[in-house]
């Protein structure tokens, strides 16, 4: 068995790349040729969709009675996102924040981490407060609609400068191929890598899984450790992929909207799904995620640019939580 979960965990790896590649490569086209800032799609299109592991992997758990599962894999991504992904982007490239970013996006990632750690301060999600989360979700993505009409107004006659300066490539590139064509093969090439992300990511959690629990490592320490690290591959590898093509805004806007959506869309889900209870662990997890959320909230807002020093910061605070949770 552990030989099997070994090559799923391989398979799901190049599942992941190779869909990465096609998700960033297509959301930023097609950003450029709409005249949305790579920044908005990597808030919504990217992230939303590299968050769709979490919640197949958390309202399955909670299906299965395993709130720690589900509940540490929302916490645990969120660390790993800010803590890991974050502070790589900063680290392999360090970049000056898109004021959107500090002013709306990172303030509401911040403001809906607060409200999940009010929701968990009684160890339990109920139904109501799902729903709660679930509306909150809504408001965020109602101002992110705003935002992108008044993107695409600013940037009207401009559609190929995006919100950190990246160039994106526009779909009028080849003037043999006709406009409309050319938008629907991006659109399809989301589409697939999309597919590929979630499919990957999939395959990849059950073989970590089944290698962790093989061992003797708790539920909550897998939900927090093992099983969130691989739903949040898909963020990763996302997040990498994009900085190697120069997009930081769908970088950054990654890390950013899959933690707005995760505490708010997969948390709130599980628990109009199937309200739980979780571990008294979970207040070790929500406090330090509050504190490296608060963290991340100033370093974006402070001269609004990440520097190196600021991403190995986050490295190490990012990891010394699965240290310490490991080790309790």
């Amino acid at each position: 068995m552990s030989v099997v979960d070994a090559g799923l965990l391989i398979v799901g790896t190049i599942a992941l790349w190779g869909g990465a590649r096609l998700l960033v490569t297509g959301a930023s086209r097609l950003a450029g040729a709409a005249g949305v800032s790579a920044l908005v799609v990597g808030l919504t299109v990217v992230a939303f969709g590299t968050s769709a592991p979490e919640i197949a992997v958390s309202v399955e758990a909670a299906f299965a009675g395993r709130g720690d599962v589900s509940v540490g894999n929302v916490v645990g991504s969120n660390l790993f996102n800010l803590g890991v992904i974050l502070g790589l982007i900063g680290v392999l490239s360090p970049f000056r924040v898109a004021e959107t970013l500090v002013r709306r996006d990172a303030l509401a990632m911040a403001a809906a981490t607060a409200v999940a750690a009010v929701v968990l301060l009684n160890g339990a999600v109920s139904r109501l407060e799902g729903i709660i989360l679930l509306a909150l979700l809504g408001g965020y993505l109602g101002a992110l609609g705003v935002a992108i009409q008044r993107a695409s107004r600013a940037d009207d006659g401009h559609p190929d400068t995006v919100d950190d300066g990246a160039t994106v490539p526009p779909l009028d590139a080849d003037e043999e191929t006709p406009r409309e064509i050319r938008s629907g093969l991006e659109g399809g090439r989301v589409l697939v890598g999309l597919l590929l992300v979630i499919g990957g990511g999939r395959v990849l959690i059950d073989a970590a899984v089944g290698l962790a629990l093989a061992v003797g490592i708790s539920e909550w320490a897998v939900g927090a450790t093992i099983v969130a690290i691989g739903t949040s591959l898909p963020e990763l590898v996302t997040s990498v992929v994009a900085i190697r093509r120069g997009d930081v805004g769908i970088a950054a806007g990654n890390v950013v909207g899959s933690n707005v959506f995760n505490v708010l869309g997969v948390l709130g889900i599980v628990a109009v799904v199937q309200p739980t209870a979780v571990d008294p662990a979970v207040f070790l997890g929500i406090a330090w995620l509050c504190v490296l959320t608060a963290f991340a909230t100033v370093v974006l807002a402070t001269g609004r640019r990440l520097t190196r020093l600021e991403g190995i910061a986050l490295v190490t605070l990012g990891a010394g939580y699965w240290v310490v949770s490991v080790a309790l």
